[in-house]
Formats: structure tokens, sequence, C-alpha cells
């Protein structure tokens, strides 16, 4: 009985040492610099990516943070630096994140309030496959464009550990706030101001 209890013990102790390295390697792989930065008050430069855009099932809102998006996703890519100019909120989501679903209808109605103030919502879509990205989409009706990322390379750049997250990016591309987890109006409120102004504020 002995000789067959060793190696079920070896092995649960190898499975809990790599399942800890592994923790320990995602966690170092998460930036913290954004959050440091806006905590001391420096804006921080955003992380740079190149997407592919997600074909919006409905069409999206007029406005000038739109025309250029839709200008930068000419050549099949969109490259963030291609938006510098327009203040952003960046928001980190999938179709399967129920938090995700939870936040949609507040960042429906915020876009709606804030497109014509020259500000852009771009949705950044991870670990998703298109067509349930789509549904997600037209389900809660979001006219605001969104970019893919099969993975989650982009996001742990940015020190996401989680979803949903919002990023308040300035006109000359800074990160300027930073809310984890389901927004509120209120948040997102003084995230677009914040963006607007280029001043880094906690929420």
């Amino acid at each position: 009985m002995r000789l067959r209890v060793v190696p079920t013990v070896s092995l649960l102790l190898g499975t809990c040492l790599v399942a800890l390295l592994a923790y320990g390697v995602l966690a170092k792989s998460t930036s913290k610099s954004i959050d440091n930065g806006i905590g001391a008050g420096r804006p921080m430069l955003a992380p740079g990516f190149s997407l592919p855009p997600l074909k919006p099932p409905i069409p999206l809102a007029a406005s000038d943070g739109v025309r250029k998006f839709t200008a930068a996703a000419e050549d099949g890519t969109v490259n963030l630096t291609e938006l510098r100019g327009t203040p952003i909120v960046l928001n980190i989501w999938a179709s399967w994140c129920d938090p995700c679903q939870k936040e949609a209808p507040t960042l429906r109605r915020g876009w709606a309030s804030a497109r014509n103030a020259g500000v852009l919502f771009l949705g950044l879509d991870i670990q998703d496959t298109p067509s349930d990205a789509q549904a997600f989409i037209e389900g809660f009706r979001l006219t605001y464009p969104s970019v893919r990322d099969k993975g989650r390379d982009v996001i742990s750049r940015y020190g996401a550990t989680g979803i949903p997250e919002t990023y308040f990016i300035s006109r000359p591309g800074t990160v300027v706030a930073h809310v984890p987890g389901v927004i509120t109006a209120g948040q997102l409120a003084r995230g677009v101001d914040a963006a607007r102004r280029g001043v880094a504020v906690r929420l």
C-alpha cells in the first residue's frame, strides 16, 4: 500500500509546484507601471498594439473618432498610434464574460453622450470567437468599434489581470485612469473627463 501512496503524493506535489510556477510567471508578466504612474499623478504611455478590427454587425455611430478608426482600419489592422489626437476609452471585454454583459448598457449610454465631444470608445475583445463577439455587440446594440486579440498579450502589457477592465487614454496617448471590474456611470464620466483633459486621476 505504501508503494502506491508515495507516487500519488509525489504526483500531487508536482502538480502543485507547476501551478505555483505558472502563477508566478503570470504575475511577473503583468505590468503594474500604469497603475503606479496614475497613483503618482504621472500619466504613462499606453502600450501600443496593432490588431484586426471586428466586423461591426450593426452600423457604427457617426463621430470624428469613428471616422479616424475607420480610416486606420482600411489596411486590415488598427494601430493605436493611428488614433493619437483622440481621447480614447479602451474597454477590455469578451462575450463569455458575465460582468462584461453587466456593464455593456453603461458603456452604450456613455458612448451616446461622449461621442459628440470627440471621445472614441474602443472595445478590445480577447480570447473570443468573432461570431460570439459580433453576437455580443449586436445583442447590446454597441455602436462603437472593437478590435480583437486572440490571446492576452496586449492586456498583460496594460497590467490587466481580468475582465472587464477600462483604460482612459489622452490625446497624446497616455493612460490617465483605469477601472478594473465593472465600471459605473460615475467612473465612466470622470474617466472621459480625465482623458479629455489629459490629467491622471484615480477612479
